[in-house]
């Protein structure tokens, strides 16, 4: 029998840097199913102001909940959001999605793909 995990505070994790240079941005998986054939993985991306926006190509479906901070997000047909706390937002497999903010901003996502892709 499988039972609940509990991550406290995983908000606050210690996540690796995204790596484009002059962009402040950190992602790190939190949770992840045990199941091989329809894996998702959830975590947090942070974002502080920066030089540079981080341009993101999704090879993967996500959804992602603003939970503090905001973003502008746009994607590249040129739509474009305000994002704030409490936002949702789905990112289909094959889209390219652009991420800055004027501060900061956390996100919580769920993907469908593996830990560590992406």
């Amino acid at each position: 029998m499988q039972t609940m995990k509990h991550y406290p505070n995983a908000i606050n994790g210690d996540f690796p840097s995204m790596g484009p240079e002059g962009c402040n941005a950190w992602l790190g998986d939190v949770a992840v199913s045990n199941d091989p054939d329809k894996t998702i993985v959830s975590g947090f991306f942070h974002m502080k102001k920066s030089d540079e926006p981080l341009v993101y190509d999704y090879t993967y479906d996500e959804m992602k909940c603003i939970v503090d901070g905001a973003f502008t997000i746009t994607d590249e047909s040129g739509n474009s959001v305000s994002a704030k706390r409490g936002d949702v937002f789905y990112f289909p497999a094959g889209t390219r999605i652009t991420f800055e903010t004027d501060d900061y901003g956390i996100g919580f996502f769920c993907g469908q793909r593996r830990e560590g892709e992406g």
